[in-house]
């Protein structure tokens, strides 16, 4: 079919206000809305300001009401423990009322803070809608965060009341998140009342007396007495939740996400975007920790009335490179989101694609992957094994949903390797040098939206509104900073090359290191790679190359790195002076499947650095130091 994207996108240029007011027809409402946007309000303006609502209650009860009672609301698959548990919405509708009645007793009301500290269970979505239902907001924090990380929080956050699990589950261990709770429970100075604990099977905790409560024991009595609790309207503008972002200066950014906004974003993108429609099984790869899951593995598919996929498990090693075919076929999923990451290994573990005919994917439509580049040839090679359409596509903890996408409801446009897309409606975006001029299409720079952001994205930073202007507005006035560098074609797609920081600087050229990661990937025998700048007495600084090398690959790895060096010598040219590359076994990510550039880089450079909070395993960089200095680097 024909795109409609370009009509719908000049009709929001045209009529901003007009577009966001009938998206907003789409939700429930308690009452209207007295503006659609209030540039008055908040540090750059508001949206919806003076209507009244309740995310549970789009999310939940309008459907239990509306005939989709019976339908499963949420599958909570774990590929570790070989368990699938399944829930409709009036069984959802039941635990979440269940579990908002405990929260209830404990005291919390509107405005309150509760922070969910929890593994990829059901209770973990159960737990951010009790919240919502009763206005108190949520600030989830990635299950099994080092406990300093976790004391920050909550010493911005100030929760009344800490909602965690006994443990969580990685492939071959057991996480245990209590000693860790306890411990920031410990280093903070905020204390909370208490701590609401799922005990799971696989390591049981004690817990403390008048002080920790069992979750499942809480629960159970609420139900049985057959508590009840109605929906709290809240105003638009209200906090649904905070969500904590690496900062800068080591202090967290507690990103704001509103109510209204922001149900009204999603439910937009569900069909317009991602091309799902109600009832149909919607699954991200992600984790409830991060905003993939916040916005994509429970608001976003729950708005719109779908079946979303929980998933306890990895792409690879749970038990195989099959286990994301298994899903998809076990529950029938038309669409997944998940990481460029994931695919790597996959494709890294299983290169010619041979787990994927063993499986049904016949319902299967579009793959969707982000939260980092998507290389070419990442992207091609799932296009050729699964024969579906891959769609790359941009956006930030700070907006909630896409910026950019090849949108697969309006009718798929042109693909464009190495692009996340056209910008999406709400999102004018432009590409300014650092003096804040807009530069020629096609020229590299720095990746900024014309204020005001559009509904759904970030109003301002918790208790930090002076923050907030000084993290994203102040640089360029008018704009929100992404600090993502990249460029835009003559057709309008954005080419997002590098967070600003990952431009280097050699003998005067800017050059992107996602360019040069994009011909290290072409190579057939790698399978995942990165690029970082290290400093250079000559020329400032250089790119210094690492691979990891596909499962079964037997050739002298000296003659893969020379192979690759040449690579981009013929693509990029001698001017990108790259001339080293190192084989490793594996490169250090976050939980999240981010490469840790940073560091790698301040190892290269014999800078002090600290271990990163969010590392999946610290042992991988004792790997990449030793790897370094058999080469004579960071010596």
């Amino acid at each position: 079919m024909a795109s409609r994207y370009h009509e719908v996108y000049d009709g929001w240029k045209r009529d901003p206000e007009k577009f966001w007011a009938d998206a907003a027809e789409a939700i429930d409402w308690y009452s209207p809305y007295d503006k659609v946007f209030d540039d008055d309000a908040g540090v750059y303006g508001r949206w919806f300001t003076g209507a009244t609502c309740n995310t549970c209650y789009n999310a939940v009860d309008r459907h239990v009401a509306g005939g989709r009672a019976d339908q499963i609301a949420l599958i909570h698959d774990s590929a570790i423990t070989g368990t699938i548990k399944k829930f409709t919405y009036a069984e959802l509708k039941r635990e979440v009322v269940a579990l908002t009645s405990v929260l209830k007793n404990r005291g919390i009301r509107k405005g309150d803070r509760v922070i969910i500290y929890m593994p990829m269970v059901a209770e973990a979505a159960f737990a951010m809608l009790a919240c919502a239902r009763i206005g108190a907001v949520h600030s989830v924090v990635f299950g099994g965060f080092a406990s300093h990380e976790l004391a920050t929080r909550i010493d911005d956050a100030k929760p009344k009341l800490i909602i965690s699990a006994s443990c969580g589950l990685e492939p071959g261990r057991v996480v245990a998140y209590k000693p860790l709770l306890d411990k920031a429970i410990e280093i903070s100075r905020h204390k909370p009342d208490g701590c609401l604990i799922l005990q799971r099977d696989q390591l049981r905790c004690e817990l403390r007396e008048h002080f920790d409560i069992d979750y499942a024991d809480a629960v159970a009595r609420e139900r049985a007495a057959g508590a009840n609790v109605d929906c709290v309207p809240v105003l638009a503008t209200d906090p649904l939740y905070i969500i904590y972002t690496s900062g800068t200066t080591g202090q967290p950014k507690g990103i704001v996400r509103d109510n209204g906004g922001h149900m009204v974003a999603l439910k937009w993108t569900m069909e317009n975007e991602f091309g799902v429609k109600p009832g149909e099984v919607f699954w991200a790869a992600s984790d409830v920790g991060w905003v993939v899951g916040h916005s994509y593995i429970v608001y976003g598919p729950l708005l719109h009335g779908c079946t979303s996929v929980l998933f306890e498990g990895k792409p690879i090693g749970t038990p195989d490179a099959g286990t994301y075919w298994r899903v998809i076929s076990e529950h029938g999923v038309v669409a997944l989101f998940t990481a460029p990451t994931a695919f790597r290994a996959i494709k890294g573990q299983d290169p010619k694609g041979e787990f994927i005919p063993k499986y049904d994917l016949s319902k299967f439509r579009t793959l969707f992957l982000a939260g980092e580049r998507a290389d070419p040839e990442t992207i091609k090679w799932a296009e050729q094994k699964l024969n579906v359409p891959v769609v790359d596509h941009w956006w930030q903890t700070e907006t909630g949903s896409p910026m950019t996408i090849n949108p697969a409801g309006l009718g798929l446009l042109p693909v464009k390797y190495g692009s996340p897309g056209v910008p999406m409606p709400g999102y004018d975006i432009r590409v300014l040098d650092d003096a804040g001029h807009e530069v020629p299409r096609g020229t590299l720079g720095n990746v900024v939206v014309k204020l005001p952001l559009p509904a759904g994205c970030l109003p301002t930073l918790w208790n930090a509104d002076q923050r907030f202007r000084q993290a994203y507005l102040d640089e360029f006035p008018g704009f929100y900073k992404t600090a993502d560098a990249g460029m835009v074609d003559e057709d309008g797609y954005l080419y997002v090359m590098a967070r600003t920081d990952d431009i280097i600087n050699v003998a005067g050229h800017r050059l992107s290191t996602g360019a040069m990661e994009e011909v290290l990937s072409a190579h057939p025998d790698v399978a995942e790679c990165a690029v970082i700048g290290i400093a250079d007495t000559m020329k400032g600084q250089v790119p210094l190359g690492f691979v990891v090398l596909n499962a079964g690959v037997s050739r002298e790895t000296g003659v893969i790195e020379s192979e690759v060096v040449g690579l981009v010598r013929e693509r990029i040219g001698p001017v990108a002076a790259f001339k080293t590359v190192v084989t490793i076994k594996r490169l250090p990510k976050t939980r999240s499947g981010k490469i840790l550039r940073g560091t790698m880089q301040k190892i290269a450079d014999k800078e002090e650095w600290t271990m990163p909070a969010t590392i999946d395993d610290p042992l991988i960089l004792d790997e990449i130091t030793a790897a370094l200095k058999e080469r004579g680097i960071g010596v």
